[in-house]
């Protein structure tokens, strides 16, 4: 593939993952962040079981013992990862929270260091330092009012263990990667951690959970087109089309050649924001925004990572 087609489709992949955070704003419009994950998935599984039907030659086979594993792995990783997403996205901004979530390559760092004896070098360290400060700043003092609100901060708290989730996947998942290639990994972990979703939506459609969610099926009955069209993006687009083309790419070219496309991420989430919702951009946000950018291009300069999850 020529060079400048393998930069378009980075480019689509790096925009697609950073509208996803606007369009789940606008599908917590009108589905609480249960039912948004909820029907996100549900869209995601049915193009995916497609796929692995019509295309059963690019997977790698799934070994029986590795079910409940991969379950959990997928629970967690996946299902648990845009939980949190969805309810921080509640009270803070795309921006804010595209730029918590890509911290999860310092969070893998550290993980590393803890449970594979990987050594956490000088320069990496002050790569976590800087982008753990950026993201204090934005959780602390990321809005325009200079007061502590508790709603915001445990949102930002929400979407920070949904990063930890995310690196937990990616390090959880190394021992799986030598029997699956990374694509089967991904589509089993969806598969069968969205099996996890089943209670909760016997538990919204029976009203079981209504103080943090309203029925799924009345939620759905009543939603907006921009609600479907957010579904139908996050679903298609930021989900199967973005990994598609993450997981193309990663056979081309490293990891670490690509990740430079993904600080795009937050900086597109952060304008888009600006524009869509009228999220203003303090300065302490800007400052936290470019902490983060900087520790991580420190972090990546030395760091190779074949699994980076996104939203």
């Amino acid at each position: 593939m020529p060079n400048w087609q393998f930069v378009i489709i980075m480019m689509i992949c790096v925009i697609v993952w950073a509208l996803a955070f606007p369009f789940i704003k606008i599908g917590l419009r009108d589905l609480s962040f249960v039912n948004l994950t909820i029907m996100r998935f549900f869209v995601v599984c049915v193009i995916l079981l497609t796929i692995l039907l019509l295309k059963s030659e690019l997977f790698s086979k799934l070994h029986k013992q590795d079910i409940i594993p991969i379950f959990i792995l997928g629970f967690f990783g996946v299902i648990v990862y845009h939980l949190g997403l969805n309810y921080g996205e509640q009270f803070i901004s795309p921006g804010a929270a595209s730029l918590i979530i890509a911290t999860i390559p310092v969070y893998i760092v550290v993980l590393a260091a803890v449970f594979l004896n990987e050594k956490i070098s000088r320069i990496k360290l002050l790569g976590i330092i800087l982008a753990l400060g950026g993201v204090l700043i934005i959780s602390i003092w990321g809005t325009e009012d200079t007061s502590i609100e508790i709603k915001y901060i445990s949102a930002a708290l929400a979407v920070l263990v949904a990063a930890i989730m995310g690196a937990l996947y990616t390090i959880a998942g190394k021992k799986l990667l030598e029997r699956y290639n990374g694509l089967s990994l991904t589509v089993y972990a969806i598969l069968l951690g969205s099996i996890g979703l089943i209670p909760f939506v016997l538990l919204s459609n029976f009203g079981l959970i209504s103080f943090i969610s309203k029925p799924l099926l009345d939620e759905v009955a009543a939603m907006s087109t921009n609600g479907w069209i957010a579904i139908i993006f996050l679903g298609i687009f930021s989900t199967v089309i973005g990994y598609i083309i993450w997981y193309v790419a990663l056979e081309m070219k490293t990891a670490s050649e690509i990740s430079i496309y993904l600080y795009a991420i937050p900086v597109i989430s952060t304008i888009v924001s600006y524009f869509f919702f009228d999220d203003k951009i303090t300065w302490l946000f800007a400052l936290g925004g470019i902490l983060v950018i900087v520790g991580l291009i420190i972090v990546n300069m030395k760091t190779k990572h074949n699994n980076k999850k996104i939203d």
